[in-house]
């Protein structure tokens, strides 16, 4: 692209032609001393027209963020610099789920220096994978009389990660497989918490050996200890519908809001403790994420769940079974508003299979007021939701009678009640036919 003119540089010097015409045809002098000022401004803006036209790289301080954290998006404006460009304005395009600084999106800066540098505040509202349109970069030359967009560079992206809540549990965890992790088991071997000390037997580590009591009674002893356990969590995430209005970090929350920041919270916590923890979307939208550990584990995790806003494919209770084979014992953590049968169906079917279900409720309180009344009947609509929730009413209580509980995700020690009863049920002795 070239410069052109502005349209306030084609204004001048039509005006002033005009002008200077009726000052000659109709002998006007006072036509003349009009006309002249602005054919000089529009001369003078000619003569200094930029030749050169500069280039554009745009970047992001940081294009990974947490759900209210800010970055800064950077135009910089690089390349030959031409003394006759007087002004550079940067816009970059509004989009949905961020907050800019200045909140026009737009700044404009003059051009004094070899590189320029715009900057505006970006602060993501919302969990999601959501692209920067490019921006909008126009140059100007003296007194505004010539310009010329600059083509930037592809648009960037940000990955927004769902905020943690600070989610904190008791350390009850039933039915424990494997001999790592941080829980305490109940039965002696390798770990690092201390049982007691007993007399040494065949097949003792040495360095197991406690000299000091072995000194005393001229017998050896060794310190036993605990062996450290671990389980398998299963977060099985309901990404079929959602429930609710979103308004960000900062507003109310919809039911895929909740499951989903509820899933990060639940994941880092027995992550955190040396649990293996695995994710299951009853949809198509969000891979699932295979069990495993540790801090990349959960970077995995979170990079899936930004995903779960995509509308996907979902699945009926005889393919999740199909697809998604857990194992038994293991401790499942349904998130879900409890509205969709084949989810029901699909947590009757783990209870039955020998899982340890905890069914977390992510459905809105507040979601018979924010539903428009306009666009439904207004008398039918409350008496038809008030049945709805007798019926999910029923179904929650029948989910109970089979040993699962029903929990409303309220953030720290949202399970802390829900987990010991399970531990204690699962540590209790069965009784045998």
């Amino acid at each position: 692209m070239s410069w052109r003119p502005t349209h306030a540089q084609l204004r001048a010097v039509v005006v002033a032609a005009g002008l200077l015409v009726i000052a000659v045809l109709a002998r006007r002098p006072d036509a003349a001393v009009l006309g002249l000022p602005l054919a000089l401004l529009a001369g003078w803006g000619r003569f200094f027209r930029p030749r050169e036209q500069p280039e554009v790289r745009t970047e992001l301080d940081a294009d990974v963020l947490f759900e209210g954290q800010a970055t800064t998006y950077r135009v910089k404006v690089t390349g030959t610099p031409d003394p006759d460009i007087d002004l550079v304005v940067a816009a970059l395009p509004r989009a949905r789920w961020f907050r800019y600084d200045p909140p026009q999106a737009a700044i404009a800066v003059p051009a004094t220096t070899d590189e320029l540098a715009l900057e505006v505040g970006v602060r993501s509202e919302r969990w999601g994978l959501r692209p920067l349109e490019r921006p909008q970069v126009i140059a100007t030359s003296v007194l505004g009389a010539y310009r010329v967009p600059i083509p930037s560079a592809a648009a960037l992206s940000v990955t927004t990660l769902p905020l943690r809540e600070g989610f904190e549990a008791v350390d009850a965890v039933p039915r424990p497989a494997g001999l790592v992790g941080l829980h305490r088991s109940r039965r002696p071997g390798e770990g690092t918490e201390i049982a007691g000390v007993r007399p040494f037997r065949t097949g003792d580590r040495l360095r197991r050996i406690n000299w000091s009591v072995s000194a005393r009674t001229r017998e050896l002893h060794v310190t036993s200890t605990w062996s450290d356990r671990d389980t398998e969590v299963v977060i099985l995430l309901d990404t079929g519908q959602e429930v609710g209005i979103s308004e960000g970090i900062d507003g109310r929350s919809s039911s895929l809001d909740t499951a989903v920041r509820a899933a990060a919270s639940i994941a880092e916590h027995y992550l955190r403790h040396g649990d293996r923890v695995r994710l299951v979307d009853t949809g198509t939208a969000v891979r699932g994420v295979r069990t495993g550990s540790g801090r990349s584990h959960l970077r995995r995790i979170l990079d899936v769940l930004v995903h779960a806003d995509r509308k996907g494919r979902q699945q009926d209770e005889l393919q999740l079974a199909r697809r998604h084979r857990i194992r038994p014992d293991s401790l499942v953590l349904a998130l879900s508003p409890l509205l969709r049968q084949s989810m029901l169906g699909y947590i009757v079917t783990l209870v039955h299979s020998g899982c340890t279900v905890i069914a977390v409720d992510t459905l809105p309180e507040d979601v018979a007021d924010v539903i428009d009344l306009n666009e439904h009947d207004a008398k039918a609509w409350p008496l038809a939701w008030r049945l709805r929730l007798l019926e999910r009413r029923r179904e929650l209580d029948r989910l109970g009678d089979l040993g699962v509980p029903t929990v409303r995700w309220r953030g720290a020690g949202t399970l802390d009640e829900v987990l010991r009863d399970a531990a204690r049920v699962s540590a209790a002795p069965r009784m045998r036919s």
